[in-house]
């Protein structure tokens, strides 16, 4: 296929090399053969896992991954190779000829792998970390300590990417994800953070407009600001009223699927929010915000932890990133005068 110079330069991602056709060549064949590597480690791992299991949807589940990407994935597989190594059936799938033959190669390709990967975890901390996290914990908190994990470990590469919405670390790719409230995937490993709490707040403009609520059930006749999909069970705001637990809806004007959307527009004055207090402790020290309702504040079940792959625990720069991030929250910062 012909393709231009600024083409080849662009999928070789490389900086530094001259636009030379040769060169980019030879650099955009290191990158190919680089993510063949992977491709064919990560379809070994799941035709692994479905023999197993004993089928395409336990697999699945036990990889925390979706069905059709394990199904992508064999049939990829027998396509590269070139034979059908599992027998098919609505019930049950039974290994080929082929298939035990390739499944033992596998196991040896994959064991190695496993015994080589243990030499070197005693290793000094090295190499790309892809980091998901959420947008507004991750900008006001995780970015204001990543300096000092960059300095303290110079040969990691972090790739950081901000997203409410939870990744899937095998099929999107990352090694870490920080999540917040209860953990779904019990395919992943975990090492809690901290806790958070959520305070409800309003800005004193709001108040001196539209006066300030008294009891939970006076929300009703405020402008709150609430949150879109997949995240709208956070407008049940929780809160102790004669001794019980009671969940209070609540509407508004605007939502949002951003946090930090939501908590500029509350110090603007557009309405009351139930804000997460590692944003709404310093905003109230400032005086940008004014807590409310705090006679009837429940206790949140929010928690902030760290997750990755069972088998990935021991890699030195992951285990660096969750050592650094578990001392980092020890005190949470925002709890600190």
């Amino acid at each position: 296929m012909d393709i231009s110079v600024t083409e080849r330069a662009e999928q070789a991602g490389t900086e530094g090399i001259d636009a030379n056709p040769g060169k980019l060549q030879r650099a955009h064949c290191r990158t190919r053969i680089g993510q063949m590597k992977d491709e064919r480690l990560l379809e070994m791992r799941v035709f692994k896992a479905v023999v197993e299991a004993g089928g395409f949807t336990a697999a699945a589940n036990m990889l925390g991954v979706s069905q059709p990407f394990v199904s992508q994935s064999v049939n990829a597989l027998e396509r590269r190779l070139g034979v059908q190594l599992l027998h098919r059936s609505t019930r049950t799938q039974r290994l080929t000829h082929e298939g035990e033959r390739f499944l033992l190669s596998c196991n040896d390709i994959l064991e190695s792998l496993e015994e080589a990967e243990a030499q070197v975890r005693s290793s000094e901390p090295s190499g790309n970390l892809r980091v998901s996290a959420p947008h507004a914990f991750g900008m006001d908190q995780l970015v204001a300590a990543l300096p000092g994990f960059l300095s303290s470990y110079p040969k990691v590469c972090v790739h950081f990417s901000l997203s409410d919405s939870n990744v899937n670390l095998i099929e999107d790719n990352f090694d870490v994800a920080v999540r917040m409230g209860r953990l779904q995937d019990s395919s992943l490993r975990s090492r809690k953070l901290c806790d958070l709490q959520r305070i409800v707040v309003a800005s004193p403009g709001y108040l001196a407009a539209h006066g300030t609520p008294v009891t939970p059930l006076g929300l009703a006749r405020h402008a709150c600001l609430t949150w879109e999909s997949p995240r709208e069970h956070l407008n049940l705001w929780p809160f102790m009223i004669n001794g019980r637990l009671e969940r209070v809806a609540v509407q508004g004007s605007f939502r949002s699927t951003d946090g930090t959307t939501l908590f500029q527009l509350c110090v603007a004055g557009v309405g009351i929010m139930r804000l997460a207090e590692h944003l709404a402790l310093p905003a109230i020290r400032r005086g940008d915000l004014v807590p409310l309702l705090p006679e009837y504040q429940a206790k949140d079940d929010t928690a902030i932890h760290v997750v990755y792959l069972p088998e990935r625990q021991l890699v030195p720069r992951i285990r660096a990133f969750i050592d650094y991030f578990v001392d980092v929250f020890r005190e949470p910062p925002w709890q600190k005068p």
